[in-house]
């Protein structure tokens, strides 16, 4: 017997067209009655980066502006993603109960999306590839092959459309 579908989580990257990824989260959430946590994961420095302003900073100055962009950055997300929502969800007759939460973490994006699919007790994952490789759809993004490979959990990957879309988080 297929388990129940009460929580969907959709891993979103922002990126031009991950817009219509969220229309296939929001119609499987419709489909099964069911919340929708989306989750953007906020990537740390990189060592060479932090390396290189550290050269130019104080131990304090690197301490306050990673603190002030991390809240810029954060905020600025949650924002678009609120926006966007609502936007996308107009014509839907219970928008707000449908969005359970938005969540923005920091870390490495598979980990993350793994760690809050669990801690967040959702039954299914759905998120975006856009594969770089040579051929472009013979490869999953790195992303979305690192979820595949480590989970327990359905994941639905929708390869994101070419051109622009009706719809993209670019227009918020």
């Amino acid at each position: 017997m297929i388990p129940k579908i009460q929580k969907i989580l959709y891993a979103t990257d922002l990126s031009p067209n991950s817009a219509y990824v969220f229309r296939y989260a929001v119609n499987s959430a419709n489909k099964h009655n069911a919340k929708l946590i989306i989750l953007y994961v906020l990537e740390e420095l990189s060592v060479t980066a932090h390396a290189m302003l550290s050269h130019y900073l104080n131990a304090e100055q690197m301490k306050r502006l990673t603190q002030e962009v991390r809240s810029s950055v954060l905020e600025r997300i949650e924002k678009r993603l609120k926006v966007f929502c609502e936007k996308e969800l107009k014509d839907q007759p219970e928008p707000a109960e449908r969005v359970e939460s938005i969540v923005v973490a920091e870390g490495f994006p598979p980990e993350v999306i793994l760690s809050k699919a669990d801690e967040l007790n959702c039954e299914i994952i759905i998120m975006g590839s856009h594969g770089k490789g040579i051929i472009q759809n013979t490869f999953l993004g790195s992303t979305s092959r690192r979820v595949l490979r480590r989970t327990r959990k359905p994941v639905f990957i929708i390869p994101l459309p070419k051109g622009e879309m009706d719809i993209t988080f670019h227009d918020i």
